[in-house]
């Protein structure tokens, strides 16, 4: 992460396109901010588009705008995102969803740094920083046939990989704070923090929801937390559950149950054979009763 953000920082005094990937939820929006408010164009506006949202039929009079009855409803000029970037900076949000036509049209506007809006013939100059955001393989989607190579390697001037929360335990612990802070100063929550067995478990919690989903949970228990800190009752179920499950599968099997567990797969090979079994392992039908009660695999 601290590689994610030092090249941020580093290309956030030029003007280069930059693609940012990684999981949903991993912060591909909050370093796209961080970029813009260190950079020069800190100051000018700061335009986010979610290409997954805007139907296609939308998505070219959203981007460049349009003139007046230049379709149906066009009852008055309007301005696009682009102009509404001018001097600062553009987000496209899940560049990946966007149609090949759609596609066509972004790269001549990377390329040429202009357009027209929709029904209009003055061209217009963009002066805006380009930063895209995708969850998408994008590479994989160019060989797939569902992105353009040529618009691929125009974004892909900067490239940086946000990890996912998996890969940064150790910044779990001033996210956590950091979240505990800021909801309870939101819901007027007066709390001392997190109790260890709790911070314990948000700590070996998966996130595959990512920081996103570190937030709500956050959140979650500032708010229902009955005491002066959050405690482990206070955690949801089913993050507890998958902790358990996490923690039992990563634990190394003791002797015990692992004899329990070859003892039980003989038997089954044995179609409950005891005798047969008892020979298999090695051992005497008494030593193998004995066995049989002592780890409970019925009689």
């Amino acid at each position: 992460m601290r590689e994610a953000v030092g090249l941020a920082e580093r290309v956030s005094s030029t003007d280069a396109n930059v693609l940012i990937t990684g999981e949903s939820g991993a912060g591909k929006d909050v370093l796209a901010s961080f970029i813009h408010w260190k950079s020069r164009r800190a100051a000018q506006p700061f335009v986010k588009i979610d290409c997954a949202t805007l139907p296609g039929e939308l998505l070219e009079a959203e981007l460049f705008g349009y003139e007046r009855g230049a379709f149906t409803g066009a009852s008055e000029a309007k301005p696009g995102r682009f102009e509404a970037a001018q001097k600062g900076t553009v987000v496209l949000d899940e560049i990946a969803h966007l149609s090949i036509d759609a596609q066509a049209k972004l790269l001549r506007v990377i390329e040429t740094r202009e357009f027209e809006r929709l029904g209009g013939r003055r061209t217009i100059k963009l002066d805006a920083r380009l930063i895209a955001l995708t969850n998408v393989d994008l590479a994989q989607a160019v060989k797939a046939g569902r992105f353009r190579e040529d618009l691929f390697y125009r974004l892909d001037v900067i490239h940086i990989r946000v990890p996912p929360l998996r890969e940064r335990k150790e910044d779990l612990s001033k996210l956590i704070k950091h979240f505990v802070k800021h909801y309870a100063t939101k819901h007027g929550r007066k709390l001392d923090g997190v109790a260890a067995p709790a911070l314990a478990l948000l700590q070996t919690y998966e996130y595959p929801g990512n920081a996103r989903e570190l937030g709500n949970i956050i959140e979650r228990l500032v708010i229902v937390a009955g005491g002066k800190s959050i405690e482990e009752h206070d955690l949801p179920l089913g993050l507890r559950a998958a902790v358990q499950a996490q923690r039992s599968k990563e634990r190394p099997r003791t002797l015990a149950e692992m004899e329990a567990s070859y003892i039980a797969d003989v038997l089954a090979r044995s179609n409950g054979n005891k005798t047969e079994c008892a020979r298999i392992l090695g051992i005497s039908r008494k030593n193998l009763y004995e066995k049989i009660a002592r780890y409970g695999l019925g009689s």
